[in-house]
């Protein structure tokens, strides 16, 4: 498994959840030399970089299932992802799509915590009271 992007937000909060579920991970930025040497083995390929079309099908082993977390507004106002999609989505065995793909996830995720948090701050206060 590979994770291209070195965030704080995806990056390596990903790398560390992978590594606590004994994942064998390859981390590496969008500046790491011989990048696409290293995407090309990964069964498992998860782009969050933050540059528009920064993986081709060139950089993609055949049949990997591809993660993309990129979502980036070019100046003609077209979102794309990090992924060039056109040209991987017949590389991939599975990828995500930009629009409607990881983004929905992100949202219901958020959206737990949300709840989960509230739902402790209540309890905590009602410990307080009583």
């Amino acid at each position: 498994m590979v994770i291209v992007g070195r965030s704080l937000l995806v990056g390596k909060p990903l790398l560390a959840l992978l590594n606590n579920l004994n994942a064998t991970v390859t981390f590496v930025g969008r500046h790491t030399k011989k990048r696409a040497t290293l995407t090309r083995q990964a069964d498992i390929l998860i782009v969050a970089a933050g540059v528009p079309s920064l993986v081709k099908a060139g950089d993609v082993k055949a049949g990997a299932v591809v993660i993309d977390v990129g979502i980036n507004r070019l100046p003609s106002g077209k979102l794309v992802g990090d992924v060039d999609f056109a040209s991987v989505v017949s590389q991939a065995r599975l990828i995500t799509p930009v629009l409607g793909g990881v983004g929905p996830l992100t949202v219901a995720m958020l959206m737990r915590q949300t709840v989960e948090l509230a739902e402790w701050r209540r309890e905590r206060a009602a410990f307080r009271v009583g």
